[in-house]
């Protein structure tokens, strides 16, 4: 007669069936994830080919390219600190005016006079203190961060625009217009380019490879979850805001570098196009996921989207529709990506 089995034995095979779903959803969520991003690059070579063939003389030119690289340089800064938010969660629609803010209270008169350091300074703090406002409000003072920020794009806007009386506000520091020239260039590499590589660099280890980006990942995952292991989820959106606040300063100076000027309109729509590059890269716009290397991916390509259609004569409002387009691919794909890693 068989014997029956023990209570050891019963629990051994439910144990093993419960662990082999979990481990086999895991496994379709990162390979959606790799083909994402070699999608992503799949597009930004297409566009590259699109480029060269229609004009190749002045796309593939070395100039145009450093162009190209440091125009996405200034917004790829403010996305880097757009896809800490996002994937805490939040939302950040202040940026733009805050880059705007930073960059006209930094090249008045009376900083100027202070000349590069007053100049850099002035932008970094201007943008930290707007990123110290949103992160209080919305950690403290429990605002809704699309509230909040939105308050803040006003407010910014308002105040630039009040301090420049719409003119635009001439640089005449010379340390901080050289480096925009091709003198500055090192091995052909534009300033610019190299500080966008810098803060994504820092960006994707604190995000990957630090307790602080686990905390920003298990906040925008389930914050109350994050609260009972013991994650202060107040302290960590304020200092998401601050980053995102400080990256808003860089991308203002660099923004100053490359005009030569500070004017209330700058930044503009910058907030729709970080937000955008964060998506399409691969960030979860209900928080939980994020990416630095999808984010910049997402910006080269919408970058160079701008560069073909510039080259080419096209209408923006055919641009703005190619933009619209790959935003709507992008989340449909988000949600097939999820469906597949919960199968």
């Amino acid at each position: 007669m068989t014997q029956p089995a023990s209570p050891a034995q019963q629990d051994a095979p439910v144990t093993t069936a419960k662990s082999a779903p979990a481990v086999s959803g895991r496994r379709p969520l990162g390979l959606h994830l790799d083909v994402r991003n070699l999608s992503l690059l799949g597009v930004l070579a297409a566009l590259i080919a699109v480029g060269g063939i229609t004009k190749p003389d002045e796309f593939l030119a070395t100039s145009n390219l450093q162009l190209v690289l440091t125009q996405a340089s200034v917004i790829g800064v403010v996305t880097v600190g757009m896809t800490f938010v996002i994937t805490s969660g939040g939302i950040d629609l202040s940026v733009g005016a805050i880059v705007a803010l930073a960059s006209v209270w930094a090249t008045t008169v009376a900083t100027q006079e202070y000349g590069f350091a007053g100049i850099l300074f002035t932008a970094l703090i201007v943008g930290v203190g707007c990123g110290l406002v949103n992160g209080l409000l919305i950690a403290y003072g429990g605002m809704v961060p699309f509230i909040a920020t939105l308050a803040m794009l006003a407010a910014a806007r308002g105040l630039a625009l009040q301090i420049t009386d719409g003119k635009t506000q001439i640089v005449t520091v010379n340390s901080v217009l050289d480096l925009g020239i091709k003198d500055a260039y090192i091995l052909g590499i534009p300033p610019l380019v190299l500080v966008f590589a810098a803060v994504t660099a820092v960006g994707w280890l604190v995000l990957n490879r630090t307790t602080f980006g686990r905390r920003t990942v298990a906040v925008g995952g389930n914050a109350e979850a994050a609260r009972l292991a013991g994650i202060d989820v107040r302290r960590q959106r304020l200092y998401l805001y601050l980053l995102s606040g400080l990256c808003c300063g860089i991308a203002a100076f660099m923004l100053i570098v490359l005009a030569g000027s500070g004017q209330n309109t700058n930044g503009n729509l910058y907030e729709l196009d970080a937000i955008a590059a964060a998506i399409i890269g691969g960030t979860l716009l209900s928080g939980g996921r994020g990416t630095i290397a999808g984010s910049v991916l997402g910006v080269l390509v919408f970058t160079t989207i701008t560069n073909i259609f510039a080259l080419n004569n096209l209408e923006s409002a055919v641009q703005q529709i190619a933009k619209g387009a790959i935003i709507v691919a992008a989340v449909l794909i988000q949600h097939r990506t999820l469906r597949g890693g919960e199968a």
